[in-house]
């Protein structure tokens, strides 16, 4: 089965619909799948319900999607930095389903493994435990949360090689594991394709069972926030 394909428009083809769940990884604007999000929008695909950390920022990552109001719902846990996602909520335009981080990154992970729900300790007392089931175990109380079992996953790695195993680079091995195994259909964008066998198994951050459909493809790799020390003035 060849997973490798052209473009990103191509790796995407045929998986799209309007409604859809999309899981997808990247912290801040670290690891994102910036060139699977740019054919989301071209796509016109719409309605869509977002499982990610964060939306991107205003005009790039996720917060390209919601420029063109492509998103219904996202399901997250940080919405700093992105004013139109902020204009958006309070408005009435966009629904947010909030998860605290490592609440998030389990959903994803309990629906790549089968796992329908868990049971948690965070949130319990907080706005995040309304309307879910509460179980006492030994005096405390645990919060009944859902595994997500998303229509797509989409993804950013640093190498690949053509069965799909998958090695990430430095932080970038943030959500992006959990957000491939939780996708019916799970697309990766990599920087390197390399030759089979030639990956350490004991250095492979996720086993090519999870992964569909590769593509390779530069990336801008744009630093959120940029934070330097002023140059002391030349005496």
């Amino acid at each position: 089965m060849n997973k490798i394909f052209e473009t990103p428009q191509q790796a995407l083809e045929g998986v799209l619909h309007d409604g859809m769940l999309i899981a997808a990884g990247g912290f801040g604007l670290c690891g994102i799948p910036e060139l699977l999000i740019d054919a989301l929008v071209e796509s016109g695909v719409k309605d869509l319900t977002v499982a990610s950390n964060n939306c991107g920022v205003d005009g790039f990552g996720l917060g390209k999607l919601l420029d063109t109001r492509q998103i219904k719902k996202m399901m997250s846990s940080y919405v700093g930095e992105n004013a139109e996602f902020m204009r958006q909520y309070l408005s009435g335009e966009l629904e947010l389903e909030f998860n605290p981080q490592g609440t998030l990154a389990e959903r994803m992970r309990a629906g790549g493994c089968g796992i329908p729900g868990f049971y948690t300790k965070t949130g319990v007392g907080t706005v995040i435990a309304e309307g879910k089931e509460v179980k006492n175990w030994n005096g405390q109380d645990y919060i009944l949360e859902e595994g997500i079992f998303a229509d797509l996953s989409i993804v950013k790695a640093w190498k690949a090689d053509d069965t799909g195993n998958l090695v990430f680079r430095k932080t970038a091995r943030n959500f992006n594991p959990p957000a491939a195994m939780c996708g019916k259909i799970c697309v990766v964008e990599v920087e390197e394709i390399v030759p089979r066998g030639s990956l350490d198994p004991d250095h492979i951050h996720l086993p090519g069972i999870y992964v569909h459909r590769i593509i390779q493809g530069d990336h801008e790799k744009r630093i959120e926030q940029r934070t330097v020390r002023k140059r002391e003035e030349a005496q």
